[in-house]
């Protein structure tokens, strides 16, 4: 006789604390494009999702079909924190530490790596990590006590931590290359061409810079800005810096 398939829910409680929270389809949808395990997801309406899956990610209905458990909506709503507009949510193994600072360390690199120092925002965390999986960056390292796999942080994100290299690190633990660091003082961008291999450093959203960050920076460089505006939201600055690379040079990181 065959054992009868775990229950998703068992396994969800089983699980929950130890892996990473895939809140809503999309994040979903990247996280299983980019190779993430993901060993139980839930929705309270199959039909649906497959629906959603049929339009916005076809190339992932087979898996999905199999993947997905239908459950009351008390139950989701008891399992994640703030239910998604598209009732579902899955659990991932968190990518090895190991293999991503061997992706990060590794030289040469063929795009860069963002460095965001002490941020505070978790949302502007998530935000940036999209960015940065969209431009096909090598990773983004955090430095301070923001976590960049907090809950909040991979719903900002829409699940495309599994597309680059996430990792906190202290300032002397940063990967080799020469670093850029973002500040209004700096030389002016649009002179410039980014190297592939470059460090992009972006200060806190309230104080900037740190000492330490600012004292390892090979360069200061500085984005367009009208006079008495005092800075750009840091999705936004992230954005322009690896749009300004892409145009002058680099380009996405096809794998």
């Amino acid at each position: 006789m065959t054992d009868p398939a775990p229950d998703p829910v068992s396994v969800w409680h089983r699980l929950a604390g130890t892996r990473v929270l895939l809140d809503g389809f999309h994040a979903l949808k990247h996280a299983l494009r980019f190779g993430a395990e993901v060993p139980v997801a839930v929705t309270t309406d199959r039909a649906a999702a497959l629906a959603l899956a049929g339009e916005l990610a076809p190339d992932l209905h087979d898996a999905l079909d199999a993947l997905l458990a239908e459950v009351p909506e008390s139950t989701y709503t008891s399992l994640v924190p703030r239910p998604h507009p598209t009732a579902v949510a899955a659990l991932a193994v968190r990518p090895e530490r190991a293999a991503h600072l061997a992706r990060l360390t590794r030289l040469p690199r063929s795009t860069p790596v963002v460095v965001l120092d002490h941020p505070r925002n978790l949302g502007n965390a998530g935000a940036v990590i999209r960015l940065a999986a969209g431009f096909g960056a090598t990773g983004v390292v955090t430095t301070g006590t923001l976590d960049p796999w907090h809950p909040t942080v991979v719903r900002g994100g829409a699940g495309l931590h599994f597309a680059t290299a996430v990792e906190r690190l202290a300032v002397d633990e940063l990967p080799p290359g020469p670093l850029f660091a973002l500040d209004p003082e700096g030389e002016d961008i649009r002179g410039l061409k980014l190297p592939d291999d470059a460090l992009l450093a972006f200060g806190s959203e309230r104080s900037g810079l740190s000492g330490e960050l600012r004292a390892r920076a090979d360069h200061l460089v500085s984005l367009p800005m009208r006079p008495q505006v005092s800075s750009y939201n840091l999705a936004t600055s992230v954005a322009m810096t690896l749009y300004h690379w892409s145009a002058t040079g680099g380009a996405p990181h096809v794998p």
